[in-house]
């Protein structure tokens, strides 16, 4: 599995979708060979597991889903905080069963850290679903090293889903070599930056408006690096997203970008992607070093609840 097809973008986070065009990304997906599909129980308020399980029906044994959980949402799509209750880790996965059309999940993870809830009462829960064969793996989200050692000692870990790109370099700092020290894997979102490193437009309800690295002086000072990244693309005969899959691919051959393609246009052209060579790596780190882009990657209020950015 070279690369995985992140799901969140098919239920509208990003602006408009259409079922019909997300369905026939997820069979090309498939047919290509991309069979590890990635989303959550709150991605469109469950419209993305209802997508996901209309698609993959009558394929199931195809491919691996990876579900998480525990993110409130109101029916204005307002943020309500994460409940990772073992209680309520098992009525989630009632509730994503049904909605997929299938009898387990491969890989079950909290969103993110619960602060209410031990780390080792979650995944106590999820542990026993396993038992039951509800859950084949367990796995976590945007946790940083103390809670990703704690979670281990209760349940082996298969993979943890983290954000790195050019422009979110963290990881390597004190989460990848834990992971390398417990043989965890790891699945890494936002290896395009949110589209921010492929140029890609902001469109209509496009969540992207309300991001730190898309407003303001933040983005002008990020276009005039992003055309620097194009430059280095056309001169390598490459699209910028393929120099952005590549540097990861180059960088973290061990782990597996998940892309959020939604059109088959997009499948086909991360698919091409290549490792870029130590050369290119460091011809891409000049023009883009680590810390160069500004903004963070979320809003501060989502900065200051990520348990993975506790330093």
């Amino acid at each position: 599995m070279r690369i995985a097809l992140g799901c969140m973008g098919l239920s509208g986070a990003y602006g408009k979708t259409d079922d019909a065009k997300s369905t026939a990304v997820i069979h090309a997906a498939i047919e290509r060979g991309v069979t590890f599909l990635d989303t959550g129980d709150f991605y469109g308020s469950g419209h993305n597991e209802l997508l996901i399980g209309k698609a993959i029906a009558g394929r199931r044994d195809q491919v691996q889903l990876s579900v998480k959980f525990g993110a409130l949402l109101g029916p204005d799509k307002s943020w309500g905080g994460i409940d990772a209750r073992p209680a309520a880790v098992k009525t989630f996965l009632a509730y994503s069963l049904v909605r997929l059309g299938t009898e387990y999940v491969d890989v079950y993870r909290p969103a993110r850290l619960d602060p209410a809830v031990p780390i080792e009462d979650t995944i106590g829960a999820i542990a026993d679903l396993v038992k039951t064969g509800y859950v084949r793996s367990i796995g976590l989200s945007e946790v940083g090293p103390e809670t990703i050692r704690r979670a281990a000692k209760v349940h082996p870990i298969a993979d943890l889903q983290i954000e790195y790109s050019i422009a979110s370099r963290d990881p390597e700092d004190a989460i990848f070599p834990v992971l390398a020290e417990l043989g965890i894997g790891a699945t890494l979102y936002g290896v395009l930056s949110r589209g921010l490193l492929s140029a890609s437009p902001l469109g209509a309800g496009d969540a992207r408006a309300h991001m730190p690295r898309f407003t303001g002086a933040n983005r002008e000072a990020n276009a005039k690096i992003v055309a620097g990244l194009q430059g280095l693309a056309k001169r390598w005969g490459i699209t910028p997203s393929q120099l952005a899959i590549g540097w990861v691919l180059g960088k973290q051959p061990q782990f597996v970008p998940t892309l959020g393609m939604r059109t088959i246009q997009q499948l086909d052209e991360a698919l091409t992607a290549k490792p870029l060579t130590a050369e290119q790596l460091a011809e891409v780190e000049a023009i883009a070093p680590r810390g160069a882009i500004a903004g963070t990657r979320y809003p501060a209020a989502h900065m200051t609840a990520l348990d993975s950015e506790k330093r």
